[in-house]
């Protein structure tokens, strides 16, 4: 069920392995753990407007693509390790309710996380609206200016590692995204034309860097995380 340890990747390798994950049933779980030797901006189906302009503001070398689930915009990049898992709609971590399915793999993150020295928890459903008004102003646009259940945070409830889901009837496809180094908000704020919420995303996040005096470097990360899938998934 496993893929090979290879991490690096662009935005369009990433969805594309989604999206062909996706197309027939899925019969036993599968992963794949991401990381990024650039920045990039990935915008939800629902962001096609801001797509053109986007774009233009972007320097050259800075990927941008248009996802097809829905939610915030995602700022990829060297600060970033990510993992896609793809789960048989028959599988424990998806049953119950839409916000229940995050709990199995936001808990997993946390493990991972407290073994490698960096303290988080993941965020109960009951506490997301405390949390939410604790840091501050939500930024709806952006994938880690607000909370959802089960996403992961520090003891301050800024967020660590973000959570997103796609259904369909073939399966399930979770994705999760954990900032090791501050993320270059004010590229993601400059490419939406949003520069006033680059305060507040900073406000609302934190990355291991943060939270440790030895944190992990992303391959570090990436291989602690591909390893706690496989006994995961694989049992």
């Amino acid at each position: 069920m496993s893929e090979p340890q290879t991490f690096l990747t662009t935005i369009a390798q990433e969805q594309d392995w989604n999206h062909q994950q996706m197309r027939e049933p899925v019969a036993l779980p599968r992963f794949r753990v991401w990381t990024y030797g650039a920045p990039a901006v990935v915008l939800g189906c629902s962001q096609r407007k801001f797509e053109e302009g986007a774009r233009a503001r972007l320097a050259p070398q800075v990927d941008l693509l248009l996802r097809p689930s829905g939610g915030g915009a995602v700022l990829v990049g060297p600060w970033m390790v990510s993992c896609s898992v793809v789960l048989p709609l028959s599988h424990p971590w998806v049953q119950g309710r839409l916000p229940d399915s995050y709990q199995g793999l936001g808990q997993l993150h946390v493990d991972v996380l407290a073994a490698l020295g960096v303290p988080s928890r993941a965020l109960p459903p009951a506490e997301v609206d405390a949390a939410n008004a604790l840091t501050g102003a939500i930024v709806p646009w952006a994938c880690y200016g607000s909370l959802a259940p089960w996403e992961v945070v520090d003891a301050a409830g800024r967020k660590l590692v973000g959570l997103a889901q796609r259904r369909q009837r073939t399966g399930v496809l979770l994705v999760a995204g954990t900032l090791v180094t501050p993320p270059d908000w004010a590229l993601l704020c400059r490419a939406l034309e949003q520069p006033g919420d680059e305060e507040a995303m900073r406000r609302r996040t934190v990355c291991c860097a943060q939270l440790s005096a030895a944190p992990p470097h992303a391959q570090q990360l990436a291989q602690a995380l591909h390893a706690a899938l496989v006994q995961a998934l694989d049992h």
